[in-house]
């Protein structure tokens, strides 16, 4: 089974929303998440202040946490805790690969833990600029 995982956003709406939703202020978010929805079998949303939600998950209020400039503690103790959602999810698995489409700080400490696992990973638009990256998502769709 193919899993998207994408990255939550700077930008949000200004109240409430179910995680689908409350990211649409980002060209990022809506490209990306027209990409999973797409093009694989289930999609998480990566979030800086609540781990991995569910797309249609309760709403959740707009927050201003980032990952971004983030001390390295910071991100581990992230990662640390993602990988425990995912495996709990039951994601973490030979029969799976978990497709980021996330920018670096949102993976660079998880993946020395799931590389550790059988499961296969992949980052799509890995060393592309912003810029590049939503034209990589343009192409795509």
């Amino acid at each position: 089974m193919e899993v998207g995982l994408v990255s939550c956003t700077k930008s949000k709406q200004n109240t409430a929303a179910e995680p689908r939703e409350l990211y649409m202020e980002s060209a990022f978010f809506r490209k990306a998440r027209e990409y999973v929805e797409t093009n694989h079998d289930t999609w998480y949303i990566l979030s800086a202040k609540h781990g991995v939600l569910e797309p249609n998950g309760d709403p959740i209020e707009p927050y201003d946490e980032t990952l971004s400039g983030a001390a390295v503690d910071q991100k581990r103790q992230w990662a640390d805790a993602v990988f425990e959602e995912l495996h709990d999810r039951g994601l973490i698995t030979d029969e799976n690969r978990l497709v980021f489409h996330a920018g670096r700080d949102y993976y660079d400490e998880l993946l020395p833990l799931l590389q550790e696992t059988a499961v296969e990973t992949t980052i799509p638009t890995d060393g592309l600029q912003f810029g590049e990256t939503l034209s990589w998502y343009n192409d795509q769709l």
